[in-house]
């Protein structure tokens, strides 16, 4: 294990690069408490900024970068390890997002996670059931710029969760575009709404809960001016939601709009965000939707202490392990085959890459256990279904970003290198290299002496070291390697010699 590793009770920071904000919280998890260090936030209107083409512009690429630029100084102290940064609904959408992340990795100073739909729920989930701890049965509701989360759960377990493509940004753009408030726009934003949420009412019953929380911007803000305006205490109600859209009608324009406790930066995103929770009021049977504490932000802050805690003090787990054991078992993998496999390729990698991060480790372990989930497809080009049931396949604790790495190791375990493009992708040729050696030695399907083959590193050359009793008993293996020599000699990027 890394002496650098921080500890799981020190110090941890998450960037969650949502729809409409960007936020940075600094928080500390110690004996089961959570306390918050730092709390940044910057209206970023990221969402806004998607043209009628998905792509990205350039004006909200640099408010997103200019913010990004500034979280990094908040950052002074922490190891890149006691971070992360999640991006949401805005750069799962954006065409040009690749263009984008590379920018604002650069800007960050760290690397940047997309998250799915399904994922950003459930670390909206892990926040409100840490920082507000009960065994009801509840549902979370998160209205965020672009999609809306709902997940139903009770005490730490998340038992559903989903995502649903409509927002409080991108409602607003589309029905209130012009900033005017009439009554055939609000009822035309919600049909709109009910159209995307309606496919969750069988598994959203109200028997399935018996408290809603509403997490993040649009429910906490709208809680603030109905508690502002002397309306509730704070809970959001059908009437209370009926009487501020029969308030924003009448002003008639968001200019006009004057509420107390409203927020200048929730201005331009009320209407759509109103629109969403009265359509979830009257759709859902929600009689009061309390605002919640935690949301996505702390949800990464739990999360990555929990992986810390799995590396650094071998108890708990890690998420993403119990998800590959999931996927195992739902494709039927062979996992005797597997952990050969993986014995393999990670003996191999520490050979070649003593010092490497752990991460990495653990995806070359995980596109290990993974490599032949696509056998139930088909065993034909199975590697390029395995890849795609990697890439696209609900993996809990997995991000889209770090689902597609995986996926890449997994096309790459045989076959030509070109499709991977190796040579633009030194960080994945050593990984790769492990894995396809791991593959051959294993291609047997029985058992095999982990110590039969050595690597040695010089530079980007790979000398392989074994024994003549060895290569005189396994003369198909040996063809397989000098095809594998051969084929990375194309590559140029590292060079495989045989004895």
């Amino acid at each position: 294990m890394p002496l650098t590793l921080p500890s799981p009770s020190g110090p941890l920071a998450a960037i969650d690069m949502g729809s409409n904000s960007f936020r940075l919280e600094i928080g500390q998890i110690r004996e089961g408490r959570y306390k918050r260090h730092q709390y940044l936030k910057e209206t970023v209107r990221l969402g806004a900024g998607l043209d009628v083409d998905g792509m990205l512009t350039e004006e909200a690429a640099l408010r997103g970068l200019a913010c990004l630029k500034r979280f990094r100084d908040g950052l002074s102290g922490l190891a890149p390890a006691q971070v992360r940064a999640v991006a949401t609904q805005t750069l799962r959408e954006a065409r040009n997002r690749n263009a984008f992340l590379e920018r604002a990795q650069a800007a960050l100073g760290l690397p940047i996670e997309v998250i799915s739909g399904r994922e950003e729920a459930r670390l909206i989930y892990a926040g409100v059931s840490y920082l507000q701890p009960s065994d009801e049965r509840r549902l979370v509701i998160d209205i965020g710029g672009r999609s809306t989360e709902m997940i139903l759960g009770q005490g730490r377990q998340p038992v559903q969760a989903e995502s649903f493509r409509v927002g409080s940004v991108s409602l607003s753009m589309r029905y209130f575009p012009d900033g005017r408030y009439t009554a055939a726009a609000f009822r035309a934003a919600q049909v709109a709404a009910g159209a995307e949420l309606e496919e969750a009412l069988a598994d959203y019953t109200p028997e399935r809960w018996r408290e809603a929380l509403g997490s993040s911007g649009t429910a906490g803000a709208v809680s603030e001016v109905l508690q502002a305006c002397g309306k509730t205490d704070g809970r959001i109600t059908p009437d209370a939601l009926r009487w501020l859209i029969t308030e924003c009608i009448a002003a008639g324009s968001v200019e006009r709009i004057q509420l107390p406790g409203l927020k200048p930066e929730r201005r331009a995103v009320l209407a759509g965000g109103l629109a969403i929770l009265y359509t979830l009021a009257t759709h859902f049977k929600i009689a009061e939707l309390l605002p919640a504490r935690g949301a996505l932000r702390q949800g990464v802050i739990v999360d990555l202490h929990d992986r810390l805690m799995a590396r650094h003090l071998a108890r708990g787990h890690d998420l993403r392990d119990d998800s590959v054991q999931r996927l195992q078992k739902r494709f039927a993998v062979d996992r005797e085959q597997a952990r050969r496999v993986r014995d393999l390729a990670l003996r191999w990698f520490a050979q070649v890459e003593p010092s490497e991060d752990a991460e990495r480790q653990h995806e070359l372990r995980w596109a290990a256990e993974l490599h032949e989930v696509g056998l139930m497809v088909s065993h034909h080009d199975h590697h390029r279904h395995s890849a795609y049931l990697v890439a696209n396949v609900d993996a809990a604790g997995f991000s889209q970003s770090q689902q597609r790495r995986v996926a890449e190791l997994v096309l790459g375990q045989r076959g030509g290198l070109r499709k991977i493009d190796v040579a633009t992708r030194p960080d994945v040729a050593w990984q790769l290299l492990c894995l396809r050696l791991a593959v051959i030695q294993c291609h047997a399907r029985g058992p095999v002496d982990e110590e039969a083959i050595n690597i040695e590193r010089r530079g980007q050359t790979a000398g392989l070291r074994w024994s003549r009793a060895w290569a005189d008993q396994h003369p198909r293996a040996l063809h397989l390697l000098r095809e594998e020599a051969d084929a990375w000699s194309r590559s140029d990027v590292l060079t495989l010699e045989l004895p």
